[in-house]
């Protein structure tokens, strides 16, 4: 069994539902004692929300040459009904060339890949240039509000500079390599609530119907073209994800309607000039409404550099693989990285079945995909 595998399989047998850890960081942290890293454990958050956190450096030779950190979650998500996995989600399991086990693809076969390219770069560079970083939460499946965003404050505030950061979020679709992350959309949530008067649906005249108000502007909504994307990011979407209205009875109209929805924005657009053209185009309509805004997360983007150039490189040699830089998908940590690294990139293994029952990932890959981190490294700071 290699190490990468090996140390996959102890990560995957923590218990580590979000917020808990499940001891994956303390596993992770005697790996990387012997080769000289300095630590800070960052607790945050309620008394029945606790998050961990934890930053791991070792600073080379050069001190003063870049930075690369490795950023990952040990958090997963629930598992779902258990009788529904073909093995214990937390016992890592082999069945035709598969790991399984929660959290194997998303992203414990990651953090165990960075783990041992570090152990190899540094017993092959022991006076490598610049530093070699970690930053884990266990807060990154759940709200994410005392998680990573906490240890940027917490660098930011020491002073500490990132000049490259490693998401090890699974990125590739088919194989292994053939898509990283060089930037994320931006996700904008509203609940949008319209208000009606309530009456039976045979004296519509006493009544106000919010469904019927509120469905013209809604199919405007439906066909606004927000914008038009750019080389990076495909064009900002609108979607309503629920929709009620309704006492139960088919008799009576209802005095409300909600309505929740999301934007994924691009870099063309900002969270301030959607709401100006949601509140504009609503009040156009003439409906008595209140919205309820969140911001998810900005959107970020890497232009191409010396971390995309390099990771690139590493894929290329490794598989043989042209990747393809992409900013589709969900939101991630990265979003939180970006504010204070100049370079984010996320590369990890097949998505095809995170946050699913019988979550896996190839067996054959894990060795790939630790020879990649490596690479980059040795690109970087050899």
């Amino acid at each position: 069994m290699s190490r990468t595998l090996h140390l996959a399989e102890q990560l995957i047998a923590c218990r580590s539902v979000t917020p808990d850890d499940g001891g994956c960081q303390q596993f992770i942290r005697e790996r990387l004692v012997p080769l000289g890293f300095g630590f800070q454990t960052i607790v945050s958050g309620p008394d029945d929300f606790r998050v961990t956190n934890l930053w791991a450096v070792r600073r080379g030779a050069d001190a003063q040459a870049p930075m690369l950190a490795f950023a990952g979650h040990t958090d997963v998500v629930p598992t779902g009904p258990l009788e529904q996995w073909a093995s214990d989600p937390f016992v890592p399991t082999h069945r035709g060339g598969r790991l399984y086990g929660r959290g194997a693809a998303d992203m414990k076969s990651s953090l165990a890949a960075m783990v041992v390219a570090t152990e190899e770069f540094v017993a092959a560079h022991p006076a490598h240039r610049g530093s070699v970083a970690f930053l884990l939460t266990s807060d990154e499946e759940g709200p994410a509000n005392d998680g990573t965003v906490k240890v940027c404050e917490w660098l930011q505030a020491q002073r500490i500079k990132l000049d490259a950061c490693i998401v090890g979020e699974p990125t590739s679709v088919e194989r292994l390599g053939d898509m990283v992350k060089n930037g994320r959309r931006g996700s904008l949530s509203g609940k949008l609530k319209v208000k009606g008067v309530q009456g039976h649906i045979a004296y519509p005249h006493l009544a106000k119907n919010p469904i019927h108000a509120a469905a013209p502007a809604l199919a405007e909504l439906v066909a606004i073209e927000w914008d038009r994307g750019n080389r990076y990011f495909p064009p900002t979407s609108w979607q309503m994800s629920n929709v009620h209205a309704g006492t139960g009875a088919s008799n009576v109209i209802p005095g409300e309607m909600v309505v929740d929805f999301n934007f994924r924005f691009s870099t063309e657009s900002t969270p301030e000039q959607l709401k100006q053209r949601v509140h504009a185009l609503l009040d156009r309509h003439g409906l008595d409404y209140t919205i309820d805004w969140v911001l998810g997360g900005e959107p970020f983007l890497t232009p191409v550099g010396s971390l995309s150039e390099a990771l690139v490189g590493a894929i290329r040699e490794e598989t043989g693989i042209d990747t393809e830089l992409s900013t589709t998908g969900g939101t991630s940590d990265g979003r939180f990285i970006a504010k204070i690294c100049p370079q984010v990139i996320e590369f990890g293994p097949l998505n095809a079945s995170i946050h699913k029952i019988d979550e896996w990932v190839e067996v054959a890959s894990l060795e790939p995909l630790k020879n990649i981190y490596r690479r980059t490294l040795q690109t970087l700071l050899a």
